[in-house]
Formats: C-alpha cells, sequence, structure tokens
C-alpha cells in the first residue's frame, strides 16, 4: 500500500543507521541502500547525506520522511478500517501516558477494551515532551497529559480528571492539623519529581508565586521511588491525590491536603488534530466519552 522504498527509508530515518534499518526491515543493507538510491533517481534529489556511515538526511530527505510517515500511517488506517468492518477493531493501540496518570488511566483503557478487546494496547510512561514528540512522530496514537500542555493547533484534546495536589507524609512525621500551607510544606525536607516532569513545574511555578524556596534535597523520575524515600521518614512529598486514590495511602504514610492556595489541575486525553481520524482514536475517544470527568476540547 506504500512504496517498500519508502518504508526503506522511513525506517532509516528512525534507525538512523543503515544496518539496524535494514535489519528492521528483514533485507540487506546492500537492498536498503540500492532502494533509497533508486528512489532518489526518482524524485531527482539527495535524500541522505552521504560518507562512510549515517551522517543524516539532507533538508529534502526530512521533507520526504514527513510525508511518507502520512502516507504509512493512512495506510495503517485503512487497514484498521478495513479489518473492522470484517472482523472489528483489531491492532495495536500506543498511548503515552504522564506518570503521574498512569494509576488512573485504567480507567480509560478498561473503558476501550470492554468495548474493542481484540485491541493490544500498550501503555507507555513518558515525559510529556516525549509523548508529544511520539504523537507528531507517529509512534504514538494518543496521550494523557496536563491540559497546558496540549495548546497547539495541531493538538486536539479533551479533559478527562480534573484532581487536587496532597502533601504525603510519613505517620511518623510531626503535623499540625489536618492540612498544610504550601509555605510550611516549602521548609520541609522535599523529595520530588525531576525537573523535565511537568509536574515538578506546576509545583515550582506554586512556590515561586509564593515567593518562596522549598527545600529540595532529592529528585527522582520515579513515583515508586518518590513514596519509598517518603516511608524513611526523611522527606516528605508533593503529588496528585489520584496518585494514591484507586490503591489507598501506602502503609506507613499519610496524605494531607495543600492549602493557601488550593491547586488544582487538569489531566486529559490528546490526539494529533486529524481529519479523518484514525479508527483507533476515534474508538479512545468514544471510551473517553464515557468518563464521569470527560469534557470535550478544542
Amino acid at each position: 500500500m506504500i512504496a517498500r522504498k519508502y518504508l526503506y527509508l522511513l525506517a532509516l530515518a528512525r534507525e538512523r543507521h543503515f544496518a539496524k534499518a535494514a535489519a528492521s526491515c528483514h533485507v540487506s543493507p546492500s537492498t536498503l541502500s540500492a532502494a533509497i538510491r533508486d528512489l532518489e533517481d526518482e524524485l531527482g534529489v539527495a535524500l541522505v547525506v552521504r560518507g562512510q556511515r549515517f551522517a543524516g538526511l539532507t533538508a529534502e530527505g526530512e521533507c520526504v520522511v514527513a510525508h511518507a510517515q502520512r502516507v504509512a500511517v493512512g495506510a495503517d488506517d485503512l487497514r484498521h478500517e478495513l479489518g473492522m468492518l470484517r472482523d472489528g477493531l483489531r491492532g495495536p493501540l500506543r498511548i503515552g501516558v504522564i506518570p503521574t496518570a498512569l494509576p488512573v488511566v485504567a480507567s480509560l483503557t478498561g473503558a476501550f477494551a470492554d468495548a474493542h478487546p481484540a485491541v493490544a494496547i500498550e501503555v507507555r510512561s513518558a515525559s510529556t515532551q516525549a509523548i508529544l514528540t511520539g504523537l507528531r512522530g507517529f509512534e504514538l496514537d494518543a496521550g494523557v497529559v496536563y491540559a497546558q500542555s496540549a495548546d497547539a493547533a495541531d493538538l486536539q484534546y479533551s479533559s478527562l480528571w480534573r484532581e487536587k495536589l496532597v502533601y504525603v507524609t510519613a505517620e511518623s512525621a510531626p503535623a499540625a492539623g489536618d492540612e498544610i500551607e504550601w509555605a510550611t510544606a516549602a521548609r520541609r525536607p522535599l523529595c520530588l519529581l525531576s525537573r523535565d516532569m511537568q509536574n515538578r513545574q506546576t509545583i515550582d511555578r506554586v512556590f515561586d508565586g509564593l515567593e518562596c524556596t522549598p527545600h529540595v534535597s532529592l529528585e527522582t523520575n520515579s513515583i515508586l521511588s518518590l513514596l519509598a524515600h517518603v516511608r524513611t521518614g526523611r522527606w516528605a512529598t508533593i503529588l496528585p491525590r489520584s496518585v494514591l486514590g484507586l490503591v489507598g495511602t501506602p502503609n506507613g504514610l499519610r496524605a494531607l491536603p495543600l492549602v493557601k492556595p488550593s491547586v488544582a489541575w487538569e489531566t486529559g486525553l490528546v490526539t494529533l488534530r486529524r481529519e479523518p481520524n484514525s479508527p483507533l482514536v476515534d474508538a479512545l475517544l468514544a471510551a473517553a466519552r464515557t468518563l464521569p470527568g470527560y469534557a470535550s476540547g478544542t
């Protein structure tokens, strides 16, 4: 449905190595190289920067790859639609999810799986930037991110959940009540997600607005690691309540509402804005509409 030589070029752009690209296509490096040279002759432009090893694509090569990606995705969409008419929806559904949304994303994937049991769902934990890059590179079908991350003309966004932040500390740590102010939390030893995470960037903006510098002595990109460190009693952390909502607060920990200010944020489903959507994306959006917190975006 798409000429094999274009698939070879896509593999080379993805692997950035002739031998690895050839292996992924199950052909020899010489076969792959010859096919790309044929494509260059056909189009009348150089697509690859030539050298002893792969040195990148030319500007024309990048342009051809972008078009070939869209054609390949369209071919996949057609296969899915034809297969759906015959046997129901099948194939892989790839969803990138920010770490703080992993505990609740099962409500979305569960609703989807109930309607389309033959689809193989792959959930990947990733940073917001990695998710958006994966969407634009057609390596992901959808993402679950914070609302403020999806404000771009090429993205379609729908709200799924709105949640508040909580201060998580060891039960043995002193507490002055059933809630804690942000300014007070700033003075406690904190372990937080790393600065490349949107969760951390939102937390930093709150502290900046209060003109206080938090005492952050440990950073990690793993929520499990955060909770393990908090259990030692040396640190506290700040997380969305949903992280604890499905399984309850782990033994030895307690969660206190953060106040002054009370901060809530929105998490939603993001896909590339395309007309028409792929059958898989349409089905995922339909599943999202069944969730209590769903609100259609722009």
